[in-house]
């Protein structure tokens, strides 16, 4: 063991030094810090269940290409003749991003897919 002289002359003993010893309990604390952003992080990815991911097999969505005096209820009636025509057509704007019922001899039209079967 070694000793600290000081100026007086006085020499103290070193204190020894003890090695850090962890009990159960401390290296329980220690495993569940450590462990507790892992746990944190797969329950997150858990819960997000992955997030989207593109297919290049996709199919092309249905189109129908409007016919000279049609209109979106009639087209409603021929795609899906079992549904209310009012919803349809409700589907067909929201698809379409189209602002009125109106449309043009000509213009092509997304069909929602649950009525592209």
């Amino acid at each position: 063991m070694s000793s600290i002289t000081y100026s007086t002359g006085f020499a103290l003993p070193a204190a020894p030094r003890t090695r850090l010893r962890l009990t159960r309990r401390g290296r329980a604390v220690i495993t569940a810090l450590v462990s507790l952003p892992l746990v944190i992080a797969l329950i997150m990815l858990a819960l997000n269940g992955g997030g989207a991911t593109a297919t290049s097999g996709a199919e092309a969505p249905t189109t129908v290409t409007v016919q000279a005096g049609q209109s979106l209820w009639s087209l409603a009636g021929t795609l899906a003749p079992e549904a209310n025509p009012a919803d349809v057509v409700a589907d067909m704007l929201a698809v379409n991003s189209l602002d009125s019922a109106s449309v043009q001899p000509g213009q092509v039209l997304i069909v929602p897919e649950r009525y592209a079967g």
